[in-house]
């Protein structure tokens, strides 16, 4: 079964469906379901609930995916036992998890397969989720860490930032100077492995260097660390390239700046980036901030935040504490997309996974993620259910690095077979 597995990860991976963009895998996987004789529903904002039976077991993944680089043109290859894409985002996270129930509804086992929408943009699926579902316990396929057991995540929000700062005339000439193909990474579970922020790295070698900014944008996703930025900017002489940072000369003339250019530089360098506090006993962060993404055009600037902490309470503490500092500049600031948390709690679901996995793995414990995983959600939507989140081992999601592992995702199989076998 596991070469199924990988057959039809290969073919979801085909299929474009960067979040915000997911017609056509809904539209793959209504019909595979269906050619299946699955009861199949598809609610308002492109969730799916495939069922047969009276299962107790929902089994639960999101069918879109955060594109990066090249993707949705996506070229699988194999490498020292990995699976990557060349330049993109590979979509493991979630397609594994989603080629794993394809294989289990070929098997005819009679379950609930939930499969959200638009997970990547704000958890949007599993916040306007509309089915009534029949079982009592819900097992999520999102976590990357092979063998442990997630009971709880982090919640989040994003926040924008926006300001007219108005441009001055410049004769200067103008240059190009860019920072491109950091790692980049996931701004949960990556915040605190210490990946440079493009911005950032950008705005402090543009103060070094004592140049003007014409325009400047940096990143590529709210839940990914930038890995890209680039500017436009006026100097008497070509800045100087060095760590990392590249010079063009820009062939258009521009005739201005950014008025308080230096201010703007200073604000972008000086912003909260980066792990704010930690949770000793989980041994991951408490709470995060993500400089996701910078746009300054014709005078107008936008700042995108996303923001991270494993409680309610410290989120919106860490909402208030980043709109102040943003309100200092002069900024306008909304919050959007706000999810909750996932408090941490053992439970007969738990308990049973961990008696199945530590047969199957070297390590298995119990675990909280500092990501948003839709069982936060989920569980404030089905209070009846007992839930809980395994997944095979991915690195580096949400960036061009991103690879699964294949003897994990054989072994997390053979897991869920056992875990289904116990609940049918």
């Amino acid at each position: 079964m596991m070469d199924r597995v990988l057959k039809y990860f290969v073919e979801l991976s085909a299929i474009p469906h960067c979040s915000g963009a997911t017609d056509a895998m809904r539209e793959y996987l209504v019909d595979f379901a269906e050619r299946l004789d699955y009861e199949v529903e598809v609610d308002g904002a492109g969730n799916i609930l495939i069922r047969r039976g009276t299962p107790s077991l929902t089994l639960q993944a999101h069918y879109d995916m955060v594109c990066v680089g090249r993707a949705p043109d996506i070229e699988i290859y194999e490498e020292g036992g990995w699976l990557r894409a060349r330049d993109s985002s590979l979509g493991a996270d979630n397609g594994m998890a989603v080629a794993m129930m394809m294989v289990l509804m070929e098997e005819r086992y009679e379950l609930e397969y939930l499969l959200s929408n638009d997970e990547e943009i704000g958890l949007i699926g599993a916040k306007a989720l509309d089915f009534e579902l029949r079982g009592d316990y819900l097992l999520n396929l999102d976590t990357e860490e092979e063998g442990q057991i997630y009971i709880g995540c982090a919640g989040g929000s994003d926040i924008v930032a926006s300001r007219d700062f108005g441009v001055i005339d410049d004769g200067r000439e103008s240059w190009i100077v860019s920072v491109e193909n950091l790692p980049g990474g996931h701004s949960g579970v990556d915040i605190d492995k210490n990946i440079p922020n493009a911005i950032q790295l950008l705005c402090r070698y543009l103060l070094e260097e004592r140049v003007d900014i014409v325009s400047l944008e940096g990143g590529e996703r709210r839940n990914s660390i930038a890995a890209n930025a680039s500017a436009i900017v006026k100097a008497e002489k070509p800045p100087i390239e060095r760590g990392g940072v590249k010079v063009l000369e820009c062939e258009r003339d521009y005739g201005h700046i950014c008025k308080d250019s230096e201010k703007i530089l200073r604000m972008l360098s000086s912003l909260p980036h980066g792990v704010i506090s930690t949770d000793e006993e989980l041994a991951i962060p408490h709470s995060s901030l993500n400089l996701a993404i910078v746009e300054i055009k014709e005078g107008r600037g936008r700042i995108d935040y996303s923001l991270r902490a494993m409680s309610d309470e410290t989120l919106l503490a860490l909402e208030e504490e980043l709109s102040a500092q943003l309100l200092k500049y002069e900024m306008s600031v909304s919050v959007e997309d706000r999810y909750p948390a996932w408090r941490p709690e053992k439970s007969r679901l738990s308990r049973a996974l961990h008696d199945i996995m530590r047969e199957r793995f070297t390590s298995c414990s119990y675990r909280a993620i500092h990501a948003g995983l839709e069982c936060g959600i989920l569980s404030l939507r089905y209070p009846h259910m007992q839930m809980a989140s395994i997944g095979p081992l991915i690195e580096n999601p949400h960036s061009t690095r991103e690879r699964v592992n294949i003897e994990s995702v054989g072994r997390t199989f053979e897991a869920l077979l056992e875990i289904v076998e116990s609940f049918v």
